[in-house]
């Protein structure tokens, strides 16, 4: 079989394949493990929902040609709140390459005392610091993580440090897998200068090097099976990517989902996985994030320097972590507050405006259910602790800014104005009602979760559902709990681990 990526949508009738090992899904977790695959010699086959757009496409796009082309609904995914949660939106790449395409390239190894947790209270043992410390150095080497450097910081970084130093703490540098970055902060939309090594300019190139084959504009419907055993998919290509067309099938000795948080349970509720133990599709961790505006005398155009390029971890202690973040200026002007007249004076203010975002070290309140169409259902209820960290964290990042002399900040609560020191004092953020508070995700994970037996759990150790042989998993759906952190490392280094061994398992006959 010789390598290549090939557009579903230019496919007419009816297509078979028989390989080795079909992988739904082209992200993160996919690339990583059909590279692997690919060059033990194992015939492979990636599946793709999104459409290939070359890098030097979507590096030209402006930022809402991005949001119709590469993005899942255009950014517009949502987990509804429940009780006293707020609506979060949640982005998701939907391309080859998946969201590796768009995210801000940070890359933190799973925090030591998450993996503690998770061999110590939950009985995974392969899933110690010292065992993950092999494929988290060979994922770092393979997409070029690197620490980025001080001078790489925005002004806007620069003065949040300055009030976190007034207020006793400290930033501290990110990595990313970044190579010659040059700081155009166009990072969430799709890298235009091919600066960050996401995985559809590293490992999947690798993979097709070796003889896979990557087909987009697929999407898959079901896991087909014989007995207790998973013998390949079935899909449709999709007429100008959007459309069912063409049936797709796919027969192979071993199937592998990598669709993410979100879709990964959705096809295994349409495949009848996991209705004994009903635990697919339940855990869902989001790390609800909010950023922080301040508007500043001095000029900051923050959109100079790296996207994200510090973070601090200060406050994990009440389940917060900030993370420094700045956004194209088109996309921060449409979310500033007001209408007419009063929005266009706010928008000039554009080169006097910094940013900050923080996440919330969640405890997994979200449901994956099965929707009217192709997209899931999904509620998200978050317990009191999480929701009681909302205006921990907003008054955190304010106050860090004011201490740095920001004029006014503009907290994420829909309908409200800029506050200054003395209004952010009289503001009662605990009684903010949830319905009014903006945030968002990246980071859908644990809805397929990883455990030692199947009344608590999707997966076993080694990422194979329990309830089919030959079905693996390999995406942040089976992360075993919220992390605290970016999960893009996190995600390629278990799946790593499981290729390994999927590599060194023979194929069954």
């Amino acid at each position: 079989m010789s390598g290549a990526i090939v557009a579903g949508r230019s496919l007419s009738g009816d297509q078979r394949f028989d390989c080795d090992v079909v992988i739904v899904g082209s992200g993160a977790g996919g690339s990583v493990t059909a590279a692997i695959l690919a060059e033990a010699g194992q015939r492979v086959i990636v599946l793709e929902e999104g459409p290939h757009v070359r890098p030097e496409a979507y590096g030209a796009m402006r930022p809402s040609e991005s949001l119709r082309h590469i993005w899942r609904d255009g950014g517009m995914s949502a987990a509804i709140g429940l009780g006293n949660t707020p609506l979060i939106n949640v982005t998701m790449g939907r391309c080859v390459g998946g969201s590796s395409v768009l995210t801000g390239a940070v890359c933190f190894r799973t925090p030591e005392h998450v993996l503690r947790q998770w061999t110590d209270e939950r009985g995974l043992t392969e899933l110690s610091p010292e065992a993950m410390d092999a494929p988290f150095r060979a994922v770092e080497k393979a997409i070029h993580v690197e620490e980025v450097p001080v001078s790489m910081r925005s002004r806007g970084t620069q003065l949040f440090g300055e009030g976190a130093r007034r207020l006793g703490y400290e930033l501290k540098p990110l990595k990313r897998n970044t190579r010659d970055c040059n700081g155009c902060g166009r990072c969430n939309f799709g890298c235009p200068c091919g600066a960050k090594m996401s995985v559809d300019v590293s490992y999947l190139p690798q993979a097709v090097a070796h003889g896979a084959q990557i087909i987009s504009d697929c999407l898959v419907d079901r896991v087909l099976t014989s007995g207790d055993r998973a013998v390949g998919v079935e899909g449709r290509l999709l007429r100008d990517g959007r459309r069912p067309g063409a049936r797709v099938t796919v027969t192979a000795r071993r199937v592998v989902i990598a669709a993410g948080g979100f879709h990964s349970p959705l096809l295994l509720k349409r495949s009848k996985v996991g209705r004994r133990h009903k635990q697919v599709g339940r855990h869902l961790t989001l790390h609800p994030s909010f950023r922080m505006t301040a508007r500043f005398d001095e000029p900051v155009r923050g959109w100079q320097g790296a996207l994200q390029s510090a973070w601090s971890d200060q406050h994990e202690a009440r389940r917060i972590t900030l993370v420094g973040v700045f956004v194209p200026p088109s996309v921060i002007a449409a979310t500033l507050p007001g209408f007419g007249p009063e929005h266009a004076r706010r928008a000039r203010t554009m080169p006097h405006l910094a940013m900050m975002g923080g996440l919330i070290h969640d405890e997994g309140g979200g449901v994956v259910h099965r929707g009217i169409g192709r997209e899931p259902f999904v509620t998200y209820r978050m317990d009191r602790q999480d929701r009681a960290a909302i205006p921990d964290l907003m008054r955190t990042m304010a106050e860090t800014f004011l201490e740095a002399g920001a004029r006014e900040v503009f907290l994420p609560v829909l309908g409200l104005g800029g506050l200054d020191a003395d209004g952010l004092r009289r503001m009662d953020l605990e009684r903010v009602p949830a319905s009014r508070i903006e945030s968002a995700s990246q980071h859908p994970l644990g809805s397929c979760r990883m455990g030692t037996a199947p009344d608590h759990s999707v997966v076993d150790p080694d990422g194979q559902a329990w309830d089919l042989r030959g079905l693996y998993l390999v995406d942040g759906s089976i992360v075993p709990t919220s992390l605290g952190v970016n999960p893009q490392l996190s995600i390629m280094a278990m799946a790593t681990r499981i290729a390994w061994k999927l590599r060194e398992t023979p194929l069954p006959s």
